[in-house]
C-alpha cells in the first residue's frame, strides 16, 4: 500500500547583502514553505568600521568625524551625544545658548532622519512620489544644517564643552517658514500614503512585535513606542534643555509596520514644535566685544606686540580672514563652557597674546589635550532611532581607555529574524524598511 504521508518541501533563499532593499550591508538566511516564511537568520557585519577602536586611538576631539559616522543621516545627535559623556565625566557645563543649539540642531537632524526612512521605505513599495516629496524636504533642512555647521552629512559640528560655532545670523528667520514647507510636505504624504489602499495593506499587521517581546530584546525608539510603550530618553532622563520644551511621545497600539510609519510621521512633527519654542526661546549670546575694545588689523596689533605696547589688548577684537575666524571671539562665550581644561580659545586671541596660544596648545597637542580625570560614565540620548548611549572610560591620559556605543538598531536587527517568521516572502522588505537600519550605526 502506497505511503500516504505528506512530503514538506521547503526552500532556502538569500535576501541580500547585495539586494537593493538589503542597503548592500544585511543578509537574511530565510526558509521558505511556499511564500511563507519558516525561520529567518539575520547576519549583520557587513559594514564593520572599527567605529570603538579607532576612538581609543586618537583623542577625544579626533572622535567626532567618527561619531558622524555611525548613523550617518542624523550625525548631529551622535556629536552631541558623544559630548555629553564626556562632559560628564569632566563635571564640566555648557552654556544654556549652546543647549539650546543642540536641542534645534538634534530635532532638524531627527525630522531628516524619519524623512529618509519613511521615503526609502515608501520607494521600495512603489510610491516613487512620497520618496521625491520626501527628500525634497529633507533638502531645505539639509541647506540649515550646512549653514550652521558648514557640512551636509558629515558635520563634526559637536565639541567637548560646547559647539563649533553659534547659529548663523538670521538663521531663525530662516528656519521658520523652512519648517512650514516641511509640515505642508507631511501632509501630502500623509494624504498620499495613510488612506492609500495598497499601502495600509502592505504595512497593516505586518512585522508585529508585542511589547513583552520588544522590551526583552532592549528594544528603543520608533519601534518600541509603536508598540505602546511610551518611553523616550528626552523625557525619561531630561538632559539639554528638553525639560522646558512642551511635546508629546507618539505612541502606537499594534507594533506593526503601519504603526511604526504613524510614530514616526507624528515625531516629526513633533520635533518641528520642539524647534519653534527652542528658537522663541533661545537665549541671546554676547555679539559685541567689550565696551572700550576696538576692530583692528591683526598687523598692527602683531607690531604693537612687538614693542610691548599690550595694554587693552585682550579686549581688543581682530580682523580675521574667513579661514582664520573660527568661532569668533564676540560668539565664543556664548557656545562653549568656560573650563580651559576643554575650551579652545578663539582664534582671535590664539594669532594675538601668548595666553591662548598656549591653552590652545595645551588642548590640541598630542600628549595633552582634553584630560578626563579616572573614571568611566555611561550617557544616553534619543537618537533616530532609539536610545544612543555612550560609554567611556577615562585612564587620565588624553585618548579614551574605553569607548563603547549603545546603537539602537542593534536590538531591533537581534529581534527581525523571530519577527518575520510567519510572514510572507514579500513582507520582508516593509518590515526590514521600518526598522530604519543604518550600517554605520549597526556595525560600528
Amino acid at each position: 500500500m502506497a505511503s500516504t504521508e505528506t512530503i514538506s518541501k521547503t526552500m532556502f533563499l538569500n535576501i541580500g547583502p547585495s539586494h537593493p532593499a538589503m542597503h548592500g550591508t544585511v543578509r537574511i538566511a530565510v526558509e521558505l514553505d511556499g511564500e511563507i516564511i519558516r525561520s529567518a537568520d539575520v547576519e549583520i557585519g557587513y559594514l564593520h568600521r572599527a567605529f570603538e577602536k579607532h576612538c581609543e586611538s586618537g583623542s577625544y576631539t579626533q572622535c567626532f568625524p567618527y561619531t558622524d559616522r555611525l548613523n550617518y543621516v542624523s550625525p548631529l545627535i551622535n556629536n552631541f551625544g558623544f559630548a555629553a559623556a564626556v562632559e560628564k565625566l569632566m563635571g564640566i557645563e555648557v552654556p544654556e545658548r549652546c543647549n539650546y543649539i543642540r536641542v534645534i540642531m538634534s530635532e532638524i537632524s531627527r525630522i531628516c532622519d524619519h524623512l529618509t526612512s519613511i521615503g526609502a521605505s515608501a520607494m521600495e513599495l512603489g510610491a516613487f512620489s512620497v520618496f521625491l516629496y520626501m527628500i525634497k524636504a529633507r533638502e531645505w533642512l539639509w541647506e540649515l544644517v550646512e549653514e550652521v555647521t558648514g557640512a551636509r552629512l558629515t558635520v563634526s559640528y559637536g565639541r567637548v564643552g560646547g559647539v563649533k560655532g553659534d547659529l548663523t545670523e538670521g538663521f531663525a528667520e530662516r528656519c521658520r517658514p523652512t519648517l512650514q514647507k516641511v509640515r505642508s510636505v507631511l501632509k501630502e504624504v500623509d494624504d498620499l500614503l495613510t488612506h492609500n489602499r495598497i499601502f495600509y495593506d502592505r504595512m497593516k499587521g505586518v512585522g508585529f512585535i508585542a511589547q513583552e517581546d520588544a522590551i526583552e530584546h532592549g528594544i528603543t525608539g520608533p519601534f518600541l513606542r509603536a508598540s505602546g510603550v511610551a518611553y523616550d530618553v528626552r523625557k525619561a532622563s531630561p538632559y539639554f534643555v528638553y525639560d522646558r520644551m512642551n511635546f508629546d511621545i507618539p505612541v502606537g497600539e499594534n507594533g506593526d509596520n503601519f504603526d511604526r510609519y504613524l510614530v514616526r510621521m507624528e515625531e516629526m512633527e513633533q520635533s518641528i514644535r520642539i524647534v519653534e519654542q527652542a528658537l522663541d526661546t533661545i537665549p541671546e549670546g554676547p555679539t559685541n566685544v567689550d565696551p572700550e575694545g576696538r576692530v583692528i588689523e591683526p598687523s598692527v596689533m602683531a607690531d604693537l606686540g612687538k614693542i610691548g605696547k599690550t595694554l587693552g589688548l585682550l579686549t581688543n577684537e581682530v580682523l580675521i580672514e574667513p579661514t582664520l575666524q573660527g568661532s569668533e571671539k564676540r560668539l565664543h562665550a556664548a557656545v562653549y563652557t568656560a573650563s580651559k581644561q576643554a575650551r579652545i580659545p578663539p582664534k582671535e586671541q590664539v594669532y594675538s597674546n601668548i595666553e591662548a596660544l598656549m591653552n590652545h596648545f595645551k588642548v590640541v597637542m598630542y600628549g595633552h589635550g582634553i584630560r578626563p580625570p579616572k573614571g568611566e560614565v555611561y550617557y544616553a540620548v534619543e537618537g533616530a532611532n532609539g536610545e544612543l548611549g555612550f560609554y567611556i572610560v577615562s585612564d587620565g591620559t588624553d585618548k579614551p581607555w574605553r569607548v563603547r556605543c549603545r546603537p539602537p538598531c542593534f536590538p531591533i536587527m537581534a529581534a527581525l529574524g523571530k519577527i518575520l517568521i510567519g510572514s510572507q516572502l514579500a513582507d520582508i522588505v516593509p518590515t526590514f524598511g521600518s526598522v530604519n537600519m543604518i550600517g554605520g550605526e549597526l556595525d560600528r
